[in-house]
This record gives C-alpha cells, sequence and structure tokens, in this order.
C-alpha cells in the first residue's frame, strides 16, 4: 500500500531543484573565461555611463520602441532595471556604480516621455495605488492643457536638472532629443 507523494512547490511550477549550480562552481572555471562582470568595468564615472545610455537608448533602433513601451504603459523603473543590468552583466559598470545611475536614468526615460508628449507615463507599478502619492481632500478638477490661459499657472513638468545629469548631456538631451522623437511621430 504505497502512498502517492504529494506534490510540492517545485512540482507546481516545474523546476527541478536539483538542477543548479554547484555551490562554489564559479571558483572552478578557468581564470581565461572570466564573466564580463567578473573583469574590472569599463566604466567608472557616473558621467560617462550616463553618457552611453544615452547614446544606446536614443539610437535610431531603440529610441521607436522605447516610446512604444513607454506609450503602452511600461513603467520607467522597470526599464532604467533592464538598462542597468544588462550594463552590468556586459561589464560596463559595478554593482555600485548601477545603484548611482538609477535616478539619473529614470530622469532621461522621463525626458523622453515628455519629449514625446506621453504626459500619464507610469513610474512604477502599483503608483496610482500608493498612498503616499495620494493628496487627502484632493477634489480640485484637473486643468487641461487647452483650456489655460496666461493669467492661469501651468503646471510644471519636471525635467532633470543640472544636479541629476552632467550638465553636456543635459544640453545634448535638449537639442538632440526634440529633433529624434519629432522624427519618430512622423514615421509612426
Amino acid at each position: 500500500m504505497a502512498e502517492k507523494i504529494k506534490e510540492n512547490q517545485f512540482d507546481k511550477v516545474g523546476v527541478n531543484p536539483f538542477n543548479a549550480p554547484i555551490p562554489g562552481e564559479s571558483l572552478t572555471t578557468s581564470p581565461d573565461m572570466k564573466k564580463a562582470w567578473e573583469r574590472p568595468p569599463q566604466y567608472t564615472d557616473p558621467d560617462d555611463c550616463m553618457e552611453d545610455i544615452y547614446l544606446e537608448i536614443t539610437s535610431d533602433e531603440a529610441l521607436p520602441e522605447l516610446v512604444k513601451l513607454i506609450n503602452e504603459g511600461t513603467p520607467l523603473d522597470e526599464m532604467a532595471q533592464v538598462i542597468l543590468y544588462r550594463g552590468y552583466t556586459q561589464g560596463l559598470w559595478n554593482p555600485d556604480l548601477m545603484l548611482l545611475l538609477i535616478e539619473p536614468t529614470i530622469y532621461l526615460l522621463i525626458a523622453i516621455a515628455d519629449y514625446a508628449d506621453i504626459k500619464d507615463y507610469v513610474l512604477y507599478e502599483g503608483e496610482e495605488d500608493d498612498p503616499d502619492t495620494q493628496i487627502e481632500d484632493d477634489d480640485v478638477t484637473p486643468v487641461m492643457m487647452d483650456d489655460v490661459t496666461d493669467e492661469q499657472e501651468t503646471p510644471r513638468v519636471e525635467k532633470p536638472s543640472k544636479e541629476v545629469l552632467n550638465p553636456s548631456l543635459l544640453s545634448r538631451i535638449e537639442k538632440e532629443l526634440p529633433s529624434k522623437v519629432e522624427e519618430i511621430k512622423e514615421n509612426s
């Protein structure tokens, strides 16, 4: 009378818990075959990293896809995570520098959304339900941008500042990005 073995959490998701690297296995690989993140990083200066990120995400191939993702509601923090983790795995920067790049990368993505006229971008998942972003007694009707006159104060969109981004990169964003985004809009 053999009892049937109960299904465990690994069987439910179809994962074999014994099909994993042996602890310390990475230490036995040949020193000639190091992974990119095991070598010294290519960049050690945040400004150089941001320049590289800017060039990568505003390339002719990447920018249209990025604008499409932002427009579809993909959270900007998730996009920044993907961009930065990819750079880490390629050996462009170390984990410490990657953490320093989070804020300027998100500001760069916000600037792309603003230049693409995407006003309802999602900063992070669950943003609308976050109690910290809720304003108590907020029963004021939103002002439509078309209805704003010169006497009324226009809503201010936060743009990347000189404290967050290198001034040379900031000027590049202000000069190059609008024309690149306009080109995408015309081709869509």
